[in-house]
Formats: structure tokens, C-alpha cells, sequence
């Protein structure tokens, strides 16, 4: 990756975080624990890897991305909002009466959101569902979905990779954004899911397992997925929750909460330092 590119997606990046500070802060409520570990992820499928338009969000032949994770909501919109779909300003309206910005992502509401999501494991079934789709329609398009980790603890999440597997979905890209806690505590402790790789693989994924705040790896492991053939691709990214704002760092409080007035401040100063 070219230092010109990395040094873009960083600062993208950054933004789409301060984004999330900001939207979170001015609703008084969210998630900005998972939507900081999601960030990079998103910041390189929106900007580099997938095919969008932001002046044709229903354009036919774009590539589609389903937040399973649906709570994190925060991350997708800023995402959106940076790249372009509707002003940056307007994530001040999150959760907020007559916003486009619901506390979970509402395809009928906001430009640039392929599916809606909040009820955990029906985001991967909708991506599946689209993958399937493109495939019978004869269409090269790719589907692109982020599952939780404490997510993937839903029974639904894996009769959704049955299907992707048994359907051959090749044009599919599952993300698990793996950052260790969700909103109980610990995942392993919560209900283990893991191993994540090897029950994939089991089910008939081609997985890659990434640190999933290196830019570097990320194109390495979107460009291998483009390249399987007859199955599904799984990227298990190992991420930090609250990655960016050093105090919400593996802290499982941030699962939910919301910075408040001095809070706030000192995420907005160390995002901008």
C-alpha cells in the first residue's frame, strides 16, 4: 500500500471516529464501544474497496454492505456521512425525533443503508439472502456483512453460514469484528463462540483471521476474498474496543454508554492531537 493511501485512510479514519464521538455525545446515548472497533473496516470497504456511489445510493449494480452489528450504528453513519451520502453535520441528529439517524440502521430513512438491522443475526441472513440474489440475477456485485462477536452467539448467525456455504456464495464477505466484549462482559465468558475459525471453516468458509486496525492487512485479506472461487470468504478481524479513545479502550462500559460534556471534550482532543 502506497504511503499516500495509508496516510488517506488513516485520516479518514479519524474522522469517521470524532463522528462517532460527536454523534453519541449530542444523542446522550449509543454504542460507541463497537463502533470504534468497526472503524477501520469500514473506512477501507468505503473508501477503497467497495463500488458506491454517493450521488446513486440505489444504484443497481453496487457492491452492498449489511451492519449486522446493528447497535453500532454510530460507525455506519459516520462512514456514510464522510464519504459523502449526506452531511457530516447532521450526525448530531442520532436518535433524535424526525432524524434520519435511528438508534439502528433504517433503510427506508438513510441514504447509502443497504438493510436495515437491529435484531442480532438477521443482518448476516439479509447479506445472504442478497449474495444468494446476485447469483440468480447473474450479477457480479459483492455483499459485505459485520457480525459481532457476541453476536455470533445467535444460533441464526450460523444457519445463515450453513445456507452462504451450501449456496456456494463466493460473492460473499462476512466480517467478524472480534473485540472481545460485548455488553455482559467478556465474550468468553459470556457464552464462548470461539473457535471462530474453525467452526467457519467447518461450515465451508475460506477464513482469514486479521488484526483488524492494520490497513495493510485489511487489503490483503479483501483482495484474497475476491479471489475465492465455490465459497464464502469469513475475515475474522481482531480489533479493540473503543480503539482510538484511549480511556473507552477495552472497557465493556463503553459497550453502551455515551460520553458525556468532559468526556467528550477529551476524546475530541486526543482524536485531533
Amino acid at each position: 500500500m502506497e504511503q499516500a493511501k495509508l496516510e488517506a485512510l488513516c485520516e479518514a479514519a479519524r474522522k469517521i471516529r470524532l463522528g462517532i464521538i460527536e454523534a453519541t455525545h449530542a444523542a446522550k446515548s449509543g454504542h460507541p464501544g463497537g463502533s470504534l472497533s468497526i472503524t477501520d473496516v469500514l473506512t477501507y470497504l468505503y473508501f477503497e474497496e467497495m463500488s458506491i456511489d454517493p450521488k446513486d445510493p440505489q444504484k443497481a449494480d453496487r457492491d452492498r454492505f449489511v451492519l449486522s452489528k446493528g447497535h453500532c450504528a454510530p460507525a455506519l453513519y459516520s462512514t456514510l456521512a464522510n464519504r459523502g451520502f449526506f452531511p457530516v453535520e447532521e450526525l448530531t441528529t442520532l436518535r433524535k425525533l424526525g432524524s434520519r439517524l435511528q438508534g439502528h440502521p433504517d433503510m427506508t430513512l438513510t441514504p447509502g443503508v443497504d438493510m436495515s438491522a437491529g435484531s442480532l443475526g438477521l443482518g448476516i441472513s439479509s447479506a445472504v439472502g442478497m449474495a444468494l440474489a446476485a447469483k440468480i440475477d447473474g450479477k457480479d456485485y459483492r455483499v459485505y456483512t459485520a457480525v459481532g462477536d457476541g453476536e455470533s452467539e445467535e444460533g441464526q448467525v450460523w444457519e445463515a453460514c450453513m445456507f452462504a456455504a451450501h449456496y456456494k456464495l463466493d460473492n460473499l464477505c462476512v466480517i467478524i469484528d472480534w473485540n472481545g466484549l460485548q455488553i455482559d462482559g467478556p465474550v468468553a465468558e459470556v457464552m464462548n463462540p470461539t473457535p471462530h475459525d474453525k467452526k467457519l471453516e467447518a461450515f465451508g468458509f475460506r477464513v482469514i483471521s486479521i488484526d483488524g486496525h492494520d490497513f495493510h492487512a485489511i487489503e490483503a485479506a479483501f483482495n484474497e476474498a475476491k479471489t475465492v472461487k465455490g465459497k464464502p470468504t469469513a475475515i475474522i478481524a481482531r480489533t479493540v474496543k473503543g480503539k482510538g479513545v484511549s480511556f473507552m479502550e477495552n472497557k465493556v462500559n463503553w459497550h453502551g454508554s455515551a460520553p458525556n460534556d468532559e468526556q467528550y471534550a477529551a476524546a475530541v482532543a486526543e482524536l485531533n492531537a
